[in-house]
């Protein structure tokens, strides 16, 4: 018997319309899932992408093959129960599942890690639900029309409906839902909708069912279903009262801040000495201000030697009396224009972020001085629209495996270039140090020498973060020099707080370890610029790096010694 709801060609329809904008909330959700695993590279999106449209393209089929062999609407939505539910589970123990894959392939490959997991990890958590949606459209097909006649208008609308619902799947999640609310409680409010289209269905009446006991079939059928419907309703609380945790890094209770914005996962960890921002909780920190206000021993400290450079030729030329002008693209936390307010008199900074959750939270947590002004803009973005020049540019876009290409090209670099007084200089902070000839930093830095006249870099002992330096206006090493000699002769009988032993050191250990860069002929363009894929590369050998030790262990001593390591 066919159910009186079916008769509302306006429920099909909006059947359609829910089901194709779940699609694009949970591959929204999903990204959110995974970037703090696994970053939101290209790559990733890549995968998520891909990893999708395989189950779609398969839930197609399926559905198709189904709705002509058996054309029971019931089998429809008993699928979209289970798909509801599906979606329900993921902020439940999505996480658990991207760290079960992690640990286990971190094992047991050599290369392409960062691909091999994010693929296996979408392939176990996200492609049956979507496969089970993709069922809907061929399915509704067969519902939905009564004559051939009218086939193909039928076919657009839902198609139609499909595409609403989709553009709607992607801007809600985006733009409001998971900055609101976060990516846990996205997926339990679009897995309710699919809840509730079943709910609606399951509890319509068969056309011409009157109060008389049907025959033993038919109500063993609504007992299956009723048993269906309410497992999955049973679930769903189940997940909204345990899945609305936000929690990536579920294993730290004592973080002081974790949240989401629209670009970032997002914590901050707090104690007497430091706090640290980070956006992953696989792949090191973003930023980390150190509160008893000294050197931080970071790369923040090697890079001031740009500010050191800039004031010792205004020095030469004014006396000092026009401000330094800093210009900090990728502001993060502000550690950088921070230090730079600590140790530099007459300096004016001014940051771009894109990120403006991160900006709250530097002011919040990270002790940034209200009176720097930030700009919530891509930093490309902001050096196209901006006629100002500047002495020192940093360049601190580059967040562990994450690079944007629109800010790692020539084209970008000469920007930079174009907004340097003549005598400026330009740091750029490399966190990603490759071992391997052709490596990413190789990449930056020729591209970079192919712009300024003079490059040079200086390692951060401890990390994998090295200083880049380049200017247009004589060697950058001699500058340098000259910069030290001068705060040297400067620092000569100084007394009290204007005496900065620590600083001065800190310039001459730069000025000692900084060597002139051999330009080779690796080069990134608008046009070219494969950042994920060298990224990747850097990954794959810091990852073979910090396991090996564990491996030996496990090959000696199996999965108990790992344990007892661990």
């Amino acid at each position: 018997m066919k159910r009186r709801i079916l008769r509302n060609k306006a429920y099909l329809y909006l059947t359609e319309f829910f089901a194709g904008m779940s699609v694009m909330a949970v591959e929204l959700g999903a990204s959110r899932l995974l970037a703090p695993y696994f970053s939101s590279s290209q790559i990733v999106w890549t995968i998520i992408i891909g990893t999708i449209m395989i189950a779609m393209a398969l839930g197609n089929l399926y559905g198709g093959k189904k709705a002509d062999q058996n054309p029971d609407p019931d089998k429809l939505y008993a699928r979209i129960i289970v798909a509801a539910v599906w979606i329900a589970l993921i902020p439940v123990v999505g996480k658990y599942i991207i760290l079960a894959v992690s640990g286990l392939l971190i094992f047991t490959i050599n290369s392409n890690y960062l691909v091999v997991a994010a693929f296996v990890a979408c392939m176990i958590v996200f492609v049956f639900p979507l496969f089970l949606l993709g069922t809907v459209t061929p399915s509704l097909v067969k519902y939905t029309i009564d004559s051939l006649d009218e086939g193909g208008s039928v076919v657009g609308r839902l198609n139609a409906a499909n595409t609403i619902g989709s553009i709607l799947g992607t801007f809600l999640p985006t733009f409001v839902t998971i900055p609101a609310v976060g990516t846990a409680i996205t997926f339990l409010l679009f897995s309710g909708v699919l809840l509730i289209l079943a709910i609606l269905y399951f509890l319509s009446p068969n056309e011409g069912e009157s109060r008389k006991e049907g025959d033993a079939s038919d109500t063993k059928k609504k007992t299956g279903n009723g048993i269906r419907l309410g497992v999955g309703i049973v679930i769903f609380l189940g997940c909204c009262i345990f899945g609305h945790e936000s929690s990536f890094a579920f294993w730290q209770k004592d973080l002081t801040f974790e949240g989401e914005s629209i670009y970032n996962y997002l914590q901050v960890y707090e104690d007497d000495r430091q706090a640290v921002l980070s956006t992953n909780v696989l792949f090191g920190v973003q930023s980390v201000y150190r509160k008893e206000k000294s050197l931080t021993g970071m790369y923040y400290d090697y890079a001031m030697a740009s500010v050191l450079m800039a004031q010792d030729e205004k020095t030469g030329e004014n006396g000092g009396k026009k401000p330094t002008d800093i210009l900090i693209l990728g502001m993060g936390t502000g550690t950088f224009a921070t230090q730079c307010g600590r140790y530099f008199d007459n300096i004016q900074t001014e940051g771009v972020e894109i990120d403006q959750k991160i900006t709250d939270l530097a002011h919040q947590y990270f002790a940034l001085d209200e009176n720097i002004q930030v700009t919530t803009y891509d930093g490309r973005a902001f050096l196209a629209a901006c006629d100002k020049t500047y002495d020192v540019i940093m360049v601190d876009a580059y967040q562990d495996i994450t690079i944007p290409f629109q800010m790692s090209s020539k084209e970008f670099f000469t920007m930079v270039r174009e907004h340097l007084n003549p005598d400026g200089v330009m740091v750029v902070n490399l966190n990603m140090r490759g071992q391997k000839e052709g490596n990413i930093n190789q990449y930056l830095s020729d591209t970079i020498a192919g712009v300024f006249d003079s490059v040079s870099v200086v390692k951060v002992p401890g990390t994998t973060n090295q200083e880049l330096f380049a200017c247009c206006d004589g060697e950058i090493t001699d500058r340098m020099d000259r910069a030290v000699r001068s705060f040297e002769e400067r620092s000569e009988g100084t007394e009290g707080e204007d005496a900065q032993p620590e600083l001065l050191a800190m310039m001459q250990k730069v000025n000692d370890e900084m060597e002139v860069y051999e330009a080779g002929n690796y080069l990134l363009t608008d046009d070219k610029a494969p950042v994920e894929l060298l990224g990747m590369q850097v990954i794959d050998d810091i990852i073979r790096e910090e396991v090996s030790y564990y491996k030996e262990i496990y090959e000696e001593e199996g999965l108990k010694g790992l344990l007892d390591v661990l």
